[in-house]
């Protein structure tokens, strides 16, 4: 799980977990968080997701962090935007309207960095992280935004069936991970392994999704 092995995914097109649609559950579950229009959005490892431009089109500003730049540059140049590109810190920015891209490490990002970010969605970053990251991804995450409402979407079935990525979040990871500083209810949880060819074809027997709505205590 070095960068090496995502900018790879990237430049060989290996990108099985980007939706060519906007995700339903962002669509059904956003609008009663009741995040107030203008606020600004966090999308950790947010690659080059339609949910970036949703969450746009409702009223909201976007802040997107990424490893790869190839991602930053193909989500802008698929909805024909034309960025600005700059280097700022450990970073390169890329904005266009309300959505802004910020390429490097996602554990580069500090407090100051995401002050003005009221919301959090995460429907890709949790469950692209092995144990340990997930471990470090989740301490860093409540460190530089402690305050926030938001969207956080999971899978669960038996690791030992298939490795990922995306890996296996159990509600107790969650719970252990993130129940500490953030209040924690389950929104929706279905069986997606008809719809996932991916794992049928690897022998997965049970592939259970969670939305969560995340919220300060």
């Amino acid at each position: 799980m070095e960068p090496e092995f995502w900018h790879k995914r990237w430049s060989t097109n290996q990108i099985g977990f980007h939706l060519p649609e906007v995700n339903p559950y962002l669509q059904c579950y956003w609008p009663q968080l009741g995040v107030e229009q203008g606020s600004r959005v966090l999308v950790p490892l947010c690659g080059k997701t339609l949910d970036l431009l949703w969450l746009a089109q409702q009223g909201y500003s976007v802040l997107g962090v990424e490893l790869s730049e190839k991602a930053a540059e193909d989500f802008f140049l698929e909805h024909q935007l034309e960025p600005s590109v700059s280097e700022e810190g450990a970073f390169k920015v890329f904005r266009a309207g309300d959505i802004e891209i910020r390429c490097g490490d996602f554990f580069a990002l500090g407090a100051g960095d995401v002050a003005d970010c009221a919301a959090l969605y995460d429907r890709a970053a949790l469950i692209a992280l092995p144990v340990a990251m997930r471990e470090r991804y989740a301490t860093h995450l409540q460190k530089i935004l402690p305050e926030c409402v938001g969207l956080l979407i999971t899978l669960d079935y038996n690791q030992d069936e298939m490795p990922g990525p995306p890996f296996s979040v159990g509600n107790d990871e969650v719970l252990r991970l993130l129940g500490n500083v953030w209040r924690l209810e389950v929104l929706q949880e279905q069986d997606v392994l008809g719809e996932s060819w991916k794992f049928l074809q690897a022998g997965v027997k049970r592939l259970d999704e969670r939305v969560y709505r995340v919220s300060s205590r």
